[in-house]
């Protein structure tokens, strides 16, 4: 429902911007506290006038930056404590010392008590009990294998044995493999040797995707780098990360890029859709469904009348799509066709003849999407994203253009920039569709928060001043 297993599995620094809330946090409580109740926590002016509201956010600020330079080469949030004292605590003194060197310089009025001794020692406490409390539920989000990745192993029988017989990191499934061979007899023997299940390059890959849930492929190095490349042309359509293993050169060094604190890895082809940001993404699709719910649900229950009236049950209907990574949800949507002409597998064009009187009406104001708002509070969709399609369109499609699966590597939306490109609406040709893909690629490519505000405010300008174009 979350995407937690997006959220967590490329790098920490949610955790960091949770560290950088609580310290400013602890500085605000104790401000008050110091002479006050705790009745007047909410009383902000105390704080401001307090002696602590400068160094309050030089403090933060160079905790934050410190911080930042620590973590930076972090890709995974790690239990340990001693990760916790080295990465955490450290940046602690760090900004402690840059902050009173800065008010030395600038001559600003601040005493050096057991005070600021003790607004330290508050601060390690939170931080302490935040790291207690985050280590519980990652390791709850391990046991339900909610933020696990699921893998498929794209290689040699020998290396992929070697990955597979040593000890891992619990985040790791290892759902299946890939090899290259047309020998019966070299699949047989290696089915006898590794223990998850063995594909061939002559496999529909994406069935396997869609099958396993998986969202990673890993290929693993090997002295060919012909087959290397073919691993890659072979998979590189595809919408999951992919992540290149060095298995050939073990590493004994200390390293941040490591999988199973062994082998180095570079991120050959990676989402942008994770940490603290796709989390921020998440939160906000939320509120916001919530919200357009409320704002438009006269608009929806007035549509769900008129639809009853004029051609009865049912009101609504659902479809297969594909989602993130490829694994298909059922989409809500207002019917907008007659019921005895209703056909899934056939698109919608604007002059369709099987339209209600009613449904020509919701769907050139995109009423009939209303709906998906229930998709988006469920966790398969956010409003903004690639619009998704039937699964039959994918398969066709994919087989045309290269880069089509690689719209899978988010969340699809209720609008997205291809919609605010000129691109809402049938795609009756390939080149329709070459032109909307490439708009989600862009998208893809080029996100922030930012420009889904953008794409947002776009959509009811043309919802409103263009209906139906």
């Amino acid at each position: 429902m979350f995407r937690l297993e997006k959220i967590f599995q490329q790098n920490d620094l949610l955790f960091i911007n949770i560290l950088i809330f609580v310290v400013y946090l602890s500085i605000y409580i104790f401000s008050i506290l110091e002479f006050n109740s705790i009745y007047e926590l909410s009383k902000f002016d105390i704080y401001i006038k307090s002696k602590y509201f400068y160094f309050s956010f030089c403090f933060t600020i160079f905790y934050f930056l410190s911080s930042f330079v620590f973590n930076t080469k972090q890709n995974k949030y790690k239990i340990s404590f001693l990760y916790f004292l080295l990465n955490d605590i450290t940046p602690i003194f760090i900004a402690t010392l840059i902050s009173g060197l800065i008010f030395f310089i600038f001559k600003i009025n601040f005493n050096i008590n057991i005070n600021i001794v003790s607004v330290l020692i508050l601060i390690i406490v939170n931080l302490f009990l935040l790291k207690v409390f985050f280590n519980f539920i990652y390791r709850k989000l391990l046991d339900k294998n909610i933020i696990q990745r699921n893998i498929l192993l794209v290689g040699s029988v020998k290396n992929i044995k070697k990955i597979i017989n040593e000890s891992k990191d619990r985040i790791n499934i290892y759902k299946c493999c890939l090899i290259v061979t047309d020998n019966d007899t070299d699949l047989l023997n290696a089915r006898k040797e590794i223990n998850i299940p063995i594909f061939t390059h002559k496999a529909d890959i994406r069935s396997i995707l869609e099958y396993h849930a998986l969202g990673q492929i890993w290929i693993l190095d090997d002295e060919n780098s012909d087959l290397i490349d073919f691993y890659l042309k072979f998979v590189i359509k595809f919408s999951v990360d992919i992540l290149l293993i060095k298995i050939l050169t073990n590493s004994k060094l200390k390293h941040n890029n490591l999988i199973n604190q062994k082998y180095e890895y570079i991120n050959y082809e990676i989402s942008k859709f994770h940490g603290s940001n796709l989390f921020i993404k998440i939160m906000l699709d939320k509120i916001l469904s919530i919200f357009f719910l409320l704002l438009l649900s006269p608009v929806l229950i007035l549509s769900m009348i008129f639809i009853y009236i004029e051609d009865g049950f049912p009101i609504f209907f659902t479809q297969d799509r594909t989602g993130w990574d490829g694994r298909r949800f059922k989409i809500f949507k207002l019917r907008s066709l007659q019921k005895h002409k209703f056909d899934k597998t056939i698109q919608v064009t604007d002059d369709d003849e099987r339209f209600l009187k009613v449904g020509r009406i919701i769907r050139r104001l995109s009423i009939d999407e209303l709906p998906q708002f229930f998709n988006v509070l469920n966790g398969d969709m956010s409003i903004v994203g690639p619009r998704p399609h039937m699964v039959e369109h994918d398969i066709k499609y994919a087989k045309l253009f290269q880069s089509f699966l690689k719209r899978h590597k988010t969340s699809p939306g209720l609008t997205g920039w291809a919609q605010v490109s000129g691109h809402r609406g049938a795609t009756p040709t390939p080149e329709h569709m070459k032109r909307r893909m490439d708009a989600d690629l862009w998208y893809m490519n080029n996100w922030t928060i930012w420009l889904d505000f953008f794409i947002i405010f776009k959509t009811f300008y043309i919802i409103f001043s263009k209906p139906g174009k």
